[in-house]
């Protein structure tokens, strides 16, 4: 294939359907009369490093892989661009979720209990609701509360959700106190019997926060970028060749991307410095290619 007018989009394969899901875009620009491929990564931060060294001209990112994009493209002088993100990546929830026969009536009496999180590095079942938790209390995680990570997938930024059913599962069975989780699971988690309906309760809810965004650096082959947007936003729900592939990804509309949804996700990196040692391990990277 013809690298020069072919874009290429880096993905992370968190799950088998990641693979169904890009074939099948493939075809629709190929029909539309745009060459496309994809690059899957293994963890988002190899996907990072791979934007940055221009394998990919655009990246699928977690939120969390956004921030990363963006700190380090500003370190070297670059912008990194949201381009495009799905109807469902805006204005999601985190809450804090105990079991309804629990006595904890109040954040404030988490203190001293047991506190389920997902994978470490998760937005919405981690970092964010921890962050929540320490605003709203004065509570210190770790220290105040003991947190206890469930932490499948590393790499993955939560999106497999397994952490998240993992910390579900866990209260059930009585061996925490509360757990974290993104708005949409506890919905999913009732359906599916993971948690019973009627059998939990919400105890707080985070503000609210945007995920995932398609990725592009400024410079970076703007026209086809351009091209793939534009192919991206006129995608129908009503076209029954794209539905299947939008059911799978789990939206009816792409919608232009954003930032301001963020806000949330820096405060919690800014506090923990959760990312200082990734980054510094990618600024000393750059100073070794000098």
């Amino acid at each position: 294939m013809d690298r020069s007018n072919t874009l290429v989009l880096g993905a992370v394969a968190y799950d088998p359907k990641v693979v169904t899901i890009w074939d099948g875009f493939r075809e629709y620009f190929g029909r539309a009369g745009l060459a496309f491929d994809t690059i899957l990564y293994s963890n988002y931060e190899r996907q990072v490093e791979g934007h940055l060294a221009g394998q990919i001209d655009v990246a699928w990112n977690s939120p969390l892989a956004w921030i990363e994009t963006e700190r380090v493209a500003q370190s070297r002088g670059r912008q990194a661009h949201a381009i495009a993100m799905r109807d469902t990546d805006c204005d999601l929830s985190s809450l804090i979720v105990v079991r309804a026969d629990s006595g904890i009536r109040s954040l404030s009496d988490l203190r001293g209990r047991r506190v389920g999180v997902g994978a470490a590095d998760s937005p919405q079942a981690t970092l964010i609701p921890l962050l929540y938790l320490a605003r709203e209390t004065g509570l210190t995680p770790g220290r105040d509360f003991e947190v206890v990570e469930h932490d499948r997938l590393p790499g993955k930024h939560g999106d497999h959700i397994g952490g998240e059913r993992d910390a579900a599962q866990a209260l059930r069975a009585g061996l925490l106190d509360a757990v974290c989780m993104i708005d949409g699971n506890q919905l999913l988690f009732a359906r599916e019997g993971t948690l019973a309906p009627g059998s939990t309760r919400i105890l707080g809810q985070t503000g609210t926060y945007d995920h995932c965004n398609f990725t592009a650096l400024d410079g970076d082959r703007p026209a086809l970028i351009q091209r793939f947007r534009a192919e991206l936003l006129a995608m129908s729900y009503d076209d029954p060749n794209v539905r299947p592939l939008l059911d799978l990804e789990g939206l009816k509309q792409w919608r232009a991307g954003r930032t301001s949804g963020y806000g949330l996700l820096n405060e919690a990196i800014d506090r923990t410095g959760y990312l200082d040692p990734w980054l510094q391990g990618m600024a000393a990277a750059m100073s070794d290619q000098r």
